[in-house]
This record gives C-alpha cells, sequence and structure tokens, in this order.
C-alpha cells in the first residue's frame, strides 16, 4: 500500500488462520510492526524473527495477523510520535542527531487507510482490534491506543523504547481516557543493555513509569520483568506467545 503522508510504498503482510477458506466466520485482528521481523527469519532484518508463521501454523489459533514493514532508514521517525526529548539524552551519545515527530502520520495511515482495507477485504471483528509493538514499536503502539482508543482495544507491548518520548508519552497517557482498552500486557528485560549496566536500569525504570501511567486507566493490566533478557529478537521470540492473551481478554 501507498502511505500517503510519506509517498512510498509499503509492503503489508497479513496472516490467515488456516480455517479462514472453510467457513464464513469473522476473526480479531492483531496489527504489528517492524513487519519484516514478524512471519520468517530469512527475511528478517539481523536475521532473526518472531517466527510467527511457524507458530500460528502448529498452534492453528483463530486470528488475523497484519504485519507492516518498517523504513528501515526512517524507523525513529515514523515510531516516535514527537521529536525525542531531554529525558532520551542519557541513552544517546552525545552528538546524536535528533529524531522523531512522524507518528501521528504513520499512525493515521494505519486507522484511516490500512484498517478499512483490511476490514473491507477480510472476515474480521472490527470491534476485536489488538496492536503489538516491539521497543519503538511500543511507545507507536501506546500512542496509538492514546489517540484511537476505541479503535484499538488490546495492546501488547515488549521491551518499550519510551525513553525517546518519555516526557510526551507520560503526559499523554495521564490525559487520555483509556476506559476502551479492554486488557494491556507490557514486559521488559533486566538486562535490555547488558547485565547491570546504567541503561539497563534506565530502560527498565522507563518502562515501569509508562505502566504505572497506564495501570491507572486499564483495570486488566500486567507488568513483566524478563530476568537477564536483552534487547534482542532471541529475547522477543521467547514471548511470542504473550502475542495472543488478549484472544482470552485477559493477561498472563
Amino acid at each position: 500500500m501507498t502511505i500517503k503522508a510519506f509517498q512510498q510504498e509499503r509492503r503489508i503482510q497479513v496472516y490467515l488462520p488456516s480455517g479462514y477458506q472453510l467457513g464464513q466466520k469473522h476473526y480479531p485482528v492483531l496489527y504489528m510492526h517492524d513487519g519484516q521481523n514478524v512471519f520468517r527469519n530469512d527475511e528478517a532484518i539481523g536475521g532473526t524473527s518472531l517466527e510467527l508463521e511457524k507458530y500460528l501454523d502448529e498452534t492453528r489459533l483463530d486470528v488475523i495477523v497484519v504485519a507492516i514493514d518498517q523504513n528501515s532508514q526512517k524507523r525513529k521517525n515514523e515510531y516516535c510520535p514527537w521529536e525525542n526529548g531531554a529525558y532520551s539524552k542519557q541513552f544517546l551519545e552525545t552528538d546524536f542527531p535528533s529524531f522523531g515527530g512522524k507518528g501521528a502520520k504513520y499512525i493515521e495511515f494505519i486507522v484511516d487507510e490500512l484498517k478499512p482495507c483490511i476490514d473491507a477485504k477480510y472476515r474480521t471483528l472490527e470491534n476485536r482490534t489488538a496492536m503489538a509493538g516491539i521497543s519503538m514499536g511500543s511507545l507507536i503502539t501506546v500512542y496509538a491506543a492514546c489517540r484511537y482508543p476505541k479503535t484499538f482495544n488490546y495492546l501488547i507491548l515488549f521491551s518499550g523504547a519510551f525513553y525517546a518520548n518519555q516526557e510526551k508519552i507520560e503526559e499523554l497517557v495521564a490525559g487520555t481516557n483509556l476506559s476502551e482498552i479492554r486488557s494491556l500486557y507490557m514486559d521488559c528485560g533486566s538486562s535490555e543493555a547488558g547485565r547491570g549496566t546504567f541503561i539497563s536500569k534506565e530502560f527498565l525504570a522507563s518502562n515501569r513509569a509508562v505502566y504505572k501511567a497506564v495501570k491507572k486507566k486499564v483495570p486488566i493490566a500486567d507488568f513483566k520483568v524478563q530476568e537477564g533478557e536483552e534487547h534482542h529478537y532471541r529475547s522477543f521470540k521467547k514471548r511470542v506467545p504473550k502475542l495472543f492473551t488478549f484472544l482470552n481478554n485477559e493477561v498472563l
């Protein structure tokens, strides 16, 4: 599809459950960012994916998954709603250039163009829509839920890189009615940037702060510290089953 705001074509991959062609059942939908790293290792950036195609083929879950490829050159800009703030400086090299600010346009594409297309083309349950994100994908997922709380009912967040817009995202959550969100799952590794490092400690503190803000608004919410896990798809892949706890309207 073409993201009009960016004047750029972007690949969208859609996984249909095994029984889709056998009846007229309608299915919940999970939207995911970083699409190249969702389904298969052979096309993953860095060579390791979530291997979601294999997992779903084996578990035969009744869910449609929509994966949106990232723009590797502009990922930070698209997944950050605002330009990175003062809090982020402690995570970056001194001369690291500013980034962010295109997240609103990216989410508008999903809400105004992609989701209507998916709902028209496939048998979806339009009121059972989840969004999952990893790293900065978690940041843009929380933003999407705040901007469109009636659209995205379930949130799944792995190792959120909220630090880029820490001040703004906490402020947005605090000022948003999230009563339409039915469940949220969050986690973060204890060693995201290496065991015992300053950045790992601050990364975890950043996630805890966002969870504390969200928990006040979303009763069914859970946050788990993944002991020893780092910021890598080797770690993210272990948490794949958590992506689908929303199918039972619960967080485990």
